[in-house]
């Protein structure tokens, strides 16, 4: 019988750990500038064209290597990081498996010049598909500049996977981010298609961390530093107010090598406890440094995922010096955030003093919560007449109206109920005369002749205003009010490429920015009969915050942008609306090609039939 087991060949053996190791150009970036700090750089520059798809390349000043290292780097588990199996567990290098180069190599075209400083000329090697196409001696400056062209160009279904250049660069931009803010005292810079992106000199981390997240981030640091016999934690919180829905601003390092943890993310979490309302996420970049002995990171591919060897006790002291921090600080809550910034004001609504006749108070203490029990009976009972006003219709004219209805049809006043067939054979809306009410300020309720509407007030207003914007996108009709003085935006080179995207598109919706030298834009309009409740620059980054949410979907980049304005613009939850508002809020939606749902997916409306009610009554 013949063998079926055979050895495969090297060049495909390095093409099945790529494909674990080298994901997307960003795995390149990783492992690349991770080599470069192992190899004692002080400075690091990095050049990326087309998001990595057709360069990247990485110049650093460290040791070099020699002619037989520079070729030996590419072969599988060649590695200078260790040399026995006990090294495994007192790694202080941020590579150690041997296993990248060979990877790259395997699926791209590689041209190498390094040269050490003891010697007077380098080596450069060209490899394509882990086949050695030339070495030869070379002049070059000391240090290691490695070239990464076309990537993925031998495994078409892997470079098909692909994103869009802006998704790729922004993976690129967290690994550069992450290897610079671990290494603060290293100079960095980030060149994209000839635009050079970051410019980071040598300094402290808070210098670091401005420096990468931009200056407004500065305000929000709240310094971090326990230093025990176990272990040391060092680095920034953010203030509580400054949270936000997305976890985006969130790093932690151990031993300086960037990992994810959610066991560790918990525990700052819980140092929150009672600053952060639900859905909120804090800001954080926290360094913890033990003995590499007390844990394994040799448990992932990409090595951001590491075993403790004690977790309890790193989450307890996490815990408490987040916590201890925070309070030293005096960090307290001030934002709600159950409602999401809108455009729109909301009025504060205040209980008012029962004043006499004279102007003065009947109750001398403001501040009591206590109402009597009278008093409360008749508001509670003026508030249930209110409810009903207007309900109380002759029973025979409410009959007639059935009559003309189909069964299980929606009736509601609308504006467009006259004029177009909304049920596809007859006009499932009618007019009636029953005004809407809201409740808890949340929402909107509107009889119809089969029982009632029960319509949340920001989703369907986000439905509306989704398909507004979307038809503007379509029809390149914008409608702009100008900016009486035009405002002055920075942003941190993350941002500042997402916005670049955007612009032609916000441009269309009347959202008037243009680009101002290097991550600063300016805006001098914003779209007609949109109020903004917003200072500028919070405005622009609530609308790259929730794009950048939707980037990763399967949608049209105009359906991204009109769904990002339409969460930005909506009225929120807990905002009072009057009855001409709802009414209007209730004839443009029912006038939507999709008025069941809204672009987030939920529920605009739920009906409710008087035979379901009298169910519930126990009829």
């Amino acid at each position: 019988m013949i063998d079926v087991i055979r050895l495969l060949p090297d060049a495909i053996a390095n093409q099945i750990a790529a494909g674990e190791v080298i994901q997307r150009p960003a795995s390149v970036v990783k492992e690349l500038l991770e080599n470069a700090v192992d190899a004692g750089s002080t400075k690091i520059k990095l050049v990326i064209k087309d998001a990595g798809k057709t360069l990247i390349q990485v110049i650093d000043d460290g040791c070099g290597m020699s002619e037989t290292d520079a070729r030996m780097c590419f072969e599988r588990h060649a590695t200078s990081k260790i040399r026995y199996a006990k090294d495994l567990f007192s790694i202080r290098t941020m590579g150690f498996r041997g296993e990248a180069m060979a990877s790259i190599a395997a699926i791209a075209h590689v041209e190498l010049r390094s040269r050490r400083r003891t010697d007077e000329i380098g080596t450069k090697i060209i490899i394509e598909g882990s086949e050695v196409k030339s070495q030869a001696p070379c002049q070059c400056s000391e240090g290691t500049k490695i070239a990464v062209k076309n990537l993925f160009y031998n495994v078409p279904a892997r470079r098909n996977f692909l994103k869009s250049n802006t998704v790729e660069m922004r993976h690129i931009l967290d690994e550069f981010q992450r290897v610079a803010l671990a290494h603060p005292d290293l100079f960095f810079s980030l060149h994209h298609n000839g635009t050079e992106m970051f410019h980071l000199q040598p300094g402290n981390l808070r210098q670091r961390v401005v420096g990468i997240l931009g200056a407004n981030v500065n305000k929000k640091l709240v310094p971090v530093k326990e230093e025990t016999d176990i272990l040391n934690i060092r680095g920034f919180v953010g203030k509580a107010e400054f949270a936000k829905k997305s976890r985006g601003e969130q790093f932690f390092f151990v031993n300086d090598r960037f990992i994810k943890s959610g066991y560790l993310s918990h525990a700052v979490m819980s140092a929150y406890e009672d600053l952060l309302p639900k859905g909120a996420h804090p800001f954080y970049v926290l360094f913890i440094e033990m003995d590499p002995a007390r844990i394994d990171i040799n448990v992932h591919p990409t090595k951001q995922e590491i075993k403790f060897d004690d977790e309890r006790l790193v989450y307890n002291y996490l815990k408490v010096t987040v916590r201890h921090a925070l309070a030293q600080y005096n960090v307290t809550p001030t934002l709600d955030f159950e409602a999401e910034p809108a455009f729109n004001p909301v009025t504060p609504r205040y209980p008012k003093p029962n004043k006499k006749k004279d102007g003065k108070s009947k109750d001398k203490s403001h501040s009591s919560p206590i109402i009597k029990p009278d008093r409360r009976h008749r508001n509670n009972l003026k508030n249930w007449q209110k409810l009903y006003d207007g309900l109380d219709m002759d029973s025979s004219s409410e009959d007639q109206k059935e009559e003309h209805v189909q069964p299980g049809a929606i009736t509601i006043e609308s504006k467009v109920s006259s004029e177009q067939d909304l049920s596809g054979e007859k006009k499932a809306f009618s007019k009636e005369s029953k005004k809407p009410y809201q409740i808890h300020n949340t929402y909107i309720i509107s009889q119809i002749a089969s029982g009632f509407l029960l319509i949340d007030q920001q989703a369907a207003h986000e439905r509306i205003l989704y398909e507004k914007y979307l038809a503007i996108l379509e029809s390149q009709q914008p409608s702009i009010q100008k900016e009486l003085f035009p405002k002055n935006i920075k942003l941190p080179p993350a941002d500042a490429i997402l916005l670049k995207e955007m612009l032609p598109h916000l441009n269309l919706l009347g959202l008037d920015v243009r680009e101002f030298g290097q991550d600063t834009f300016v805006l001098h309009g914003i779209p007609a009969g949109l109020k903004s409740n917003l200072p500028e620059q919070e405005l622009i980054e609530l609308l790259i915050e929730q794009y950048r949410r939707n980037v990763d979907l399967k949608t049209g980049l105009n359906e991204g942008i009109a769904r990002s304005m339409a969460y930005s613009a909506a009225i929120k939850r807990g905002h009072p609306l009057k009855k001409e508002e709802m009414r209007e809020i209730i004839d443009q939606l029912f006038a939507c090609s999709i008025p069941f749902k809204g672009p987030r997916g939920n529920h605009c409306f739920v009906t409710y039939s008087l035979e379901e009610l009298s169910k519930r009554f126990g009829g």
